[in-house]
């Protein structure tokens, strides 16, 4: 059974990749294939349909299949035109703040926002709902990827 505990590793090992990203990308190193990892450790497109909407996708906004999640992260494939690779813009780190996690058996929900400071240290607010699966393995693999940016208060 999936456990609260289970879930935020999966959120701090999420975070810690898209720095790591970010980090090959300043560098000059891999980072592609850091992404190719990421994607490939970390979601469940190698179990199944994965619903991924990315925060910043607005003409190809469903990420189906691994290519367009890579697409979207590091903007190497030519997958979707749109993308300029969110995952390579310098990020230094990301918190996750949950407002709820759901557990039912080998699945879980997760809903609230995560921040991700940018390289002069400004935080970006971003809403999210994921959702994960248990692997054969135990470990959690995100199925529903959902985020945007909060609405703007009249």
């Amino acid at each position: 059974m999936v456990s609260v505990a289970d879930v935020e590793g999966a959120q701090q090992a999420w975070g810690e990749g898209i720095v790591a990203i970010a980090a090959a990308h300043t560098s000059g190193g891999d980072f592609v294939g850091i992404a190719t990892n990421h994607v490939n450790t970390l979601y469940a497109y190698q179990m199944g349909p994965v619903l991924f909407k990315p925060t910043l996708a607005a003409i190809d906004q469903f990420r189906p299949t691994f290519d367009t999640a890579l697409s979207y992260f590091v903007a190497s494939n030519g997958a979707c035109s749109e993308d300029k690779g969110f995952a390579i813009k310098g990020w230094t780190n990301v918190r996750f703040e949950n407002s709820d996690v759901i557990i039912d058996g080998n699945t879980a929900l997760a809903m609230g926002n995560y921040f991700f400071t940018a390289p002069d240290g400004a935080e970006v607010k971003v809403e999210y709902t994921f959702g994960y699966i248990q692997d054969d393995d135990g470990k959690l693999r995100i199925q529903l990827h959902h985020s945007s940016m909060p609405a703007e208060s009249n």
